[in-house]
């Protein structure tokens, strides 16, 4: 449930989405505040406070990791589901083209709403209340984080098991590169050694190389289970 608020001023602005404040007036005749600065604040507030979160709670993880994960635990589509986990998208409000075309489920706005709803907490209520809220929200979420390698990019998880195990380099080939300029899809091989280890296909070379990179990672994952071994270096996102 949404937190509760001694400025019910306040939380209407973390709620309302510059499309709603496009579309209405205040009762004075004057342009309604959306939620856009509050949003600004909102971020680097909840950058602050899973960074020292991650700090105190993982004492044992180096800069990169920490910075990884804080990352992980901060992005749109994880503070989307946090939005959603607190019922959020049923109070924001928004013109009538944006709810009619599923703005109201849609990551960015949500994200962005949680944000500025983070906010507005603050102004209401200082530091403490808010790192209350957001810490209770991410101590789930940054241990399966953690545990699943979900805040590592499948390339470099990849790279470092091939190394490690293989003592090989991943390379990748674009195999193929199909339709107009402006929407190609490119299909990438990834190869260790010369073995054709996985395919994948996306908008980008880089995506490409990510999915081809993550379906191998996979398939090692799948071959291993099978075998009876390890697997938890090759778990991928």
């Amino acid at each position: 449930m949404l937190p509760q608020f001694r400025d019910q001023d306040l939380l209407q602005r973390a709620l309302t989405h510059s499309s709603y404040a496009n579309e209405h007036l205040s009762n004075a005749g004057v342009p309604i505040e959306d939620n856009e600065r509050l949003e600004f604040l909102g971020d680097a507030i909840l950058d602050f406070i899973a960074a020292k979160w991650l700090y105190t709670r993982f004492p044992e993880l180096d800069e990169g990791r920490l910075t990884s994960l804080r990352a992980a635990l901060v992005r749109a589509s994880t503070l989307a589901r946090f939005a959603e986990s607190i019922n959020l998208s049923e109070h924001l409000r928004l013109g009538r083209g944006e709810a009619d075309s599923g703005g109201r489920h849609r990551a960015n706005i949500l994200s962005d709403a949680f944000e500025a709803l983070m906010a507005a907490l603050y102004m209401d209520q200082g530091f403490d209340a808010v790192s209350a809220y957001f810490e209770q929200m991410i101590e789930n979420t940054a241990t399966t984080v953690l545990n699943s390698n979900l805040d590592r990019d499948p390339k470099s998880l990849l790279q470092e098991w091939s190394q490690a195990t293989l003592s090989i380099t991943p390379r990748y080939r674009v195999a193929a590169a199909e339709g107009p300029d402006h929407a190609k899809t490119f299909t990438v091989e990834v190869w260790l050694g010369d073995t054709l280890t996985a395919t994948g296909s996306g908008s980008s070379k880089q995506i490409a190389e990510q999915i081809a990179a993550r379906i191998a990672l996979r398939d090692i994952a799948t071959r291993n289970r099978d075998d009876g071994n390890a697997v938890e270096e090759v778990q991928a996102p």
